[in-house]
């Protein structure tokens, strides 16, 4: 049924009815919008809950060697898939703002404008029957008087007109007074007729045209709103959905990285990390003391078989070495490990030249960093002062020179035991500076480097020293050499800015035929 047809029908101070009942329904929009609000930011507190304690059992820095074990690794990608399932939490919440609460929040306020609107009408058009009423009862109070005057005025004329003692001129003046009160009764009665004819076609529009037409654009406004809520409530449904494949994804990966810890190995990693190298000690020997009385001897040799015995004793008791069971010494441990066992010692030594040649690796990809930085300030004097990284350089070469001899320090030979020898690994990342290190940019053309990539700029930073260049947050930038090592990545703002800003303070994305081409923060 429509509305128009069963609103026809009802009195008029039933109107008021279908406004509440829309206007309940526009606050049922409210509500819900509120409510998928709400789930929301419950959405977005669980992922942060996740992503905090994700971060919170992340390895520290003395925990990397964890890694080696299967199930450390399994644990710590577990952590790493459960930053993925918050993630997919965050884009619920994310869809229901977009998808749900900004559309219902922007159809809340067109419908409230479109049922005021029609609500106005209807207000309006019910003023004007009530007006129209209201001179239809004017037209018929006047139409009743004037009827009334006219038969007054008849009486008194027929009664003059009987009475002998009435001059004939008194007669003449209440005739002529009668016809104009019967002209004034007829000229109402045509006024009524008139508008009683206007005021019911009038009111036949207002209930059969005017009213419906408003009163079905509101059964329209009224079912579209139904309509919208079922959208809602299935977009709030297809929100959760979506994620679905991810977050099973993330379980299977869980579940995979579980399956892949092996026992074995990490058992045997176990005993390679902790195997001392020593061999087992032998057989501890018989001592017979009672030698000494089956023989007569004097008191001199008596006594020095006694002190022959007890030096003997003592010699035996120093050759014997239970070392599985000496406890360590609680001071502080020497610096070439050697309170260790041979193997132990060993990989301690080694571990620690390894890191040495990572330090004296660093420190010679800042030089040829800065020594690349010199040259094109001697080929581009505009960018800066080649003689201002010199400082910087000897600084680096003294600590590459400190690093060598730390380095062979700690040279250990294949037995446990540390030579004066220098590495030959450091001896080969290590070499003199030549005039090859330059020979990139002496065959470099003059022309403006091309672009590897672009970059977002993550903060801002001032480039007050010669050769930078300053940057502001958010900024995009091309790049035109990667970082070498040294911290620095060279970036360009147009044909005639450029320079070297700190990698940590931009987000680089490579071209994908950049050589190495990788995203980084």
């Amino acid at each position: 049924y429509a509305w128009g047809t069963f609103f026809k029908f009802i009195s008029t101070d039933q109107f008021d009815n279908p406004e509440k009942h829309t206007q309940w329904g526009i606050d049922f929009v409210e509500k819900y919008t509120k409510f998928v609000k709400e789930r929301s930011e419950i959405e977005l507190n669980y992922a942060r809950q996740i992503r905090n304690l994700s971060k919170k059992y992340q390895p520290k820095k003395k925990e990397e060697d964890d890694n080696k074990y299967t199930w450390c690794r399994a644990f710590h990608s577990t952590l790493n898939e459960l930053n993925d399932y918050a993630g997919q939490h965050e884009l619920i919440a994310e869809n229901m703002m977009s998808q749900i609460i900004a559309e219902l929040t922007r159809y809340t306020q067109e419908i409230k404008t479109e049922r005021k609107a029609h609500f106005h009408d209807g207000r309006k058009a019910q003023q004007q029957v009530e007006a129209s009423w209201k001179q239809l009862e004017a037209c018929k109070r006047k139409f009743e008087r004037d009827c009334k005057e006219a038969d007054r005025a008849q009486q008194y004329f027929e009664k003059l007109d009987a009475d002998i003692n009435v001059t004939k001129a008194d007669v003449e003046k209440a005739r002529q007074q009668a016809q104009m009160r019967h002209q004034m009764a007829s000229d109402s009665k045509n006024e009524y007729s008139s508008y009683l004819q206007k005021f019911n076609q009038e009111q036949n529009e207002h209930y059969y045209t005017i009213i419906p037409n408003i009163f079905q654009k509101i059964q329209v406004m009224e079912e579209k709103r139904i309509e919208r809520m079922g959208e809602s409530l299935k977009t709030f449904a297809e929100v959760d959905r979506q994620i679905l494949p991810i977050i099973g994804k993330c379980l299977d990966g869980i579940t995979q990285v579980a399956e892949s810890i092996e026992p074995k190995n990490d058992s045997s990693q176990v005993i390679e990390s902790y195997k001392s190298g020593f061999e087992p000690p032998g057989d501890v020997e018989f001592e017979d003391y009672g030698q000494a009385m089956k023989r007569t001897v004097s008191e001199t040799s008596l006594s020095n078989s006694r002190s022959d015995n007890k030096a003997d004793r003592s010699s035996k008791g120093k050759s014997k070495t239970l070392w599985p069971f000496i406890k360590k010494n609680k001071g502080s441990n020497p610096e070439d490990f050697s309170h260790l066992p041979p193997e132990q010692r060993r990989k301690k030594l080694q571990a620690k030249i390894d890191d040495i040649n990572k330090d004296i690796q660093k420190e010679m990809d800042q030089r040829d960093a800065l020594t690349k930085m010199k040259e094109v300030y001697i080929k581009n004097p505009q960018m800066g002062d080649p003689n201002s990284v010199d400082p910087r350089l000897a600084e680096i070469a003294q600590n590459i020179e400190k690093l060598q001899a730390e380095a062979q320090k700690f040279e250990v030979s294949p037995d446990g035991s540390y030579t004066e020898e220098p590495s030959s690994e450091v001896q080969s990342k290590v070499q003199p500076e030549t005039a090859e290190s330059g020979d990139e940019f002496d065959d470099a053309d003059e022309e403006i480097q091309p672009t590897i990539g672009t970059c977002k700029a993550l903060y801002p930073f001032e480039g007050v020293n010669e050769g930078t260049i300053s940057v502001a947050e958010g900024e995009l930038l091309y790049v035109i050499e990667e970082d070498k090592g040294d911290g620095w990545t060279r970036v360009r703002r147009n044909e005639e800015e450029e320079g070297y800003v700190p990698t940590s303070y931009v987000e680089v994305f490579l071209d994908s035929n950049a050589k190495g081409a990788i995203t980084y923060i």
